[in-house]
């Protein structure tokens, strides 16, 4: 008898311990689901931050160019407005012209300026 009723009250505790997993679950899944119809118009979503990524990359480049850095060997990484520059160029006052450059970019919150100097032909 003893067995039995040992038995009955590890069920219960069971179906206890079941019951809040399977409640606190519902609740977990019901906030991604607010938070996802909310993504669209808040822009936070991963896709749309890598496309802002590219785009901010995009334009520090375009604006290298404009500002007479040769970007041939230039990669622009761009991370949330954070913009690091990394490659080498020919002239050594092009390093100091595209980090201000980079700088002045709209969304450009930081730069992180990695250019080397390689001389023509290395």
């Amino acid at each position: 008898m003893k067995a039995i009723k040992t038995l009955k009250v590890i069920g219960s505790a069971l179906i206890v311990v079941v019951s809040i997993n399977a409640w606190s679950q519902t609740s977990e899944s019901a906030a991604p689901s607010t938070q996802s119809s909310m993504a669209p118009a808040g822009g936070g979503s991963a896709k749309a931050t890598r496309q802002a990524n590219r785009a901010l990359s995009k334009k520090v480049l375009r604006a290298l160019s404009k500002g007479g850095v040769n970007t041939s060997r230039i990669n622009v990484i761009a991370k949330s407005g954070a913009v690091a520059l990394a490659g080498s160029v020919t002239d050594a006052t092009q390093i100091d012209k595209a980090g201000e450059v980079a700088k002045g970019v709209p969304g450009v919150t930081s730069v992180k300026n990695s250019l080397t100097l390689k001389e023509v032909g290395q």
